[in-house]
Formats: structure tokens, C-alpha cells, sequence
């Protein structure tokens, strides 16, 4: 089990996370990705403050992990982390998503620490088996980890990524799917069923394990397990919109701006999270 010190910073580091989020969609009166971005936050802060070797001062550094966020609209979560870990200063969101910066709604890999451009949903995955391929063919020991939305897991190409996965025996890659339910126009079952997700990934020859994705505890459990010779598919159970309550689970958060009160009201809640962290032990 992680220490009670543990779990204490990086959780604390998730409401830092938020209040970033908070602050860029009520700076952007055009509005950003928010319900999705405040979803990874559990995610992304493992992955990036603990799970992950990766080097700030050295994004380009041989024996890194690679990190592919496939849910492209996701970008403002990852550039954010980015941001955080010390990529590149939180001065470049003055010209989020102008036209001539890199720094844009969808991932773009001349940013430092992206590694793939997303946009076109369903592509990740497949760039992350090509990434998990060649460390073996050159004998590397770095590991590749690729988040999925569950929306875009409706797409063919992330199933034919999965076979070939499980084909090469590539345990040295871990896709993690952001399991909140909704994509842009209503909820996932309603759209295309996805469910029995765990048991279809693990038809599909993956190791299978899911959890509360935003207990981060239970995602450090999941990350350290043991793969054997297979590849790894964490289900994260997630909540769009986490943290905010006039954004949970609905699916106009995907997209927002929020204006002053709303702003002040979020802001508020995650005020009061900070004032409940002290002696936490579950970081859920």
C-alpha cells in the first residue's frame, strides 16, 4: 500500500490540476474541453508525477517512457501536466489555441513531452503498439502507456490495435480508458454499447483490470500489477466533469467557458477539497 504521504501529494497535486482547468475555461470565453479534461486528472497525475520515467530537462531523453493521449481532445489535461511537471511554463496558455501556436486544443507533437498529435480519433493505440514493437525489437526497457476515451473506443482501428497487442505479447504497453460514459452527443451505450468492456479486452488477449480512476490508490495498484506476458488494459471508471458539480456527468461539460460566478462556485469546491485532504488516506 502507498503511504499515507504519498497519496496526500499527488491527490493535492489533482486539485492543482483542476484549479489550472477551472482557470484556462473561464480565461478562454470561446471555451475548452473541460468534462474531459477534469476526468484524467487522477490519471494523468500518476501516470506523470509517479508512474512514468520521464525527464522535463530532457524531453527528447532515449530511454523515456512514451506517453500517447489518443483522446486528442484531451489536450488541455495534457498540456496542463505538462506544465505542472516542467515542461514548459504555464506562460504559454496566454496564447492557448492562437493561430501559429503549437499549444492548441488537440495534442500537437512539436510541443515539448507530446509525443504523438492527436486529433482523428482511434489512432493512438495503434502509435503506441508501433512505440511498444520497436522497444523490443531494439531491447529497450522505457514503456508505453496510451490513454483512450471510451467514445473513441467505438472505433475499429483501436480493436485491430488490440489484436496485434496481444499478438506480439507486448507487455511492455498499458492503455488506460477513460471510462466516463459520455462522449459529445449522449452517452456511450446509447451510441454504440461498449459494455462488457472488461470482458471483451480480455477476449482480446489483454490484462484486464479495472478500477475507480479517480482513486488514486486504486490506479497505482492497477499500474504496478504484474502483466506477465500480456499487455495491460486499465479500465478507469471516471467521472466527466469530476470535481466540478455543475459539470459531473453531463455531457454539455464537454465543451464550456465559465463565467465569473461559475468560476467562483468551482473554484469554491475545490477550496473546500483542499481544507478535506489533510489526514486522507484513500486519494479517491
Amino acid at each position: 500500500m502507498e503511504k499515507k504521504e504519498t497519496l496526500q501529494t499527488l491527490t493535492k497535486k489533482s486539485l492543482d490540476f483542476r484549479e489550472h482547468l477551472v482557470t484556462l475555461a473561464h480565461k478562454q470565453e470561446f471555451g475548452i474541453h473541460i468534462g474531459g479534461g477534469l476526468s484524467l486528472a487522477e490519471i494523468l497525475t500518476c501516470l506523470y508525477f509517479k508512474i512514468a520515467h520521464i525527464n522535463p530537462e530532457n524531453p527528447e531523453w532515449e530511454e523515456r517512457d512514451r506517453i500517447i493521449l489518443s483522446k486528442g481532445h484531451g489536450n488541455v489535461g495534457l498540456l496542463t501536466i505538462l506544465a505542472m511537471k516542467g515542461f514548459f511554463p504555464f506562460t504559454v496558455f496566454n496564447n492557448f489555441n492562437e493561430i501559429g501556436s503549437s499549444y492548441s486544443m488537440h495534442s500537437d507533437s512539436q510541443v515539448p513531452g507530446v509525443e504523438h498529435s492527436a486529433g482523428s480519433l482511434g489512432h493512438g493505440l495503434s502509435v503506441a503498439v508501433g512505440m511498444a514493437l520497436r522497444a523490443k525489437r531494439d531491447h529497450k526497457s522505457w514503456h508505453v502507456y496510451c490513454i483512450l476515451g471510451d467514445g473513441e473506443s467505438m472505433e475499429g482501428s483501436v480493436w485491430e490495435a488490440m489484436m496485434s497487442a496481444s499478438h506480439f505479447n507486448l507487455n511492455n504497453l498499458t492503455a488506460i480508458i477513460d471510462r466516463n460514459r459520455l462522449s459529445q452527443e449522449g452517452t456511450t451505450e446509447e451510441t454504440m454499447k461498449l459494455d462488457p468492456l472488461q470482458e471483451k479486452g480480455a477476449a482480446f488477449g489483454w490484462s484486464v483490470v479495472e478500477v475507480d480512476g479517480h482513486s488514486i490508490q486504486e490506479l497505482l495498484g492497477a499500474f504496478a500489477e504484474d502483466r506477465a506476458d500480456k499487455p495491460k488494459l486499465i479500465i478507469a471508471n471516471t467521472i466527466k466533469g469530476r470535481g466540478i458539480a455543475s459539470l459531473e456527468n453531463r455531457i454539455t461539460s464537454h465543451f464550456g467557458h465559465l463565467n465569473q460566478e461559475q468560476y467562483r462556485i468551482a473554484m469554491e469546491e475545490i477550496k473546500q477539497e483542499r481544507k478535506k485532504l489533510s489526514g486522507k488516506t484513500d486519494g479517491s
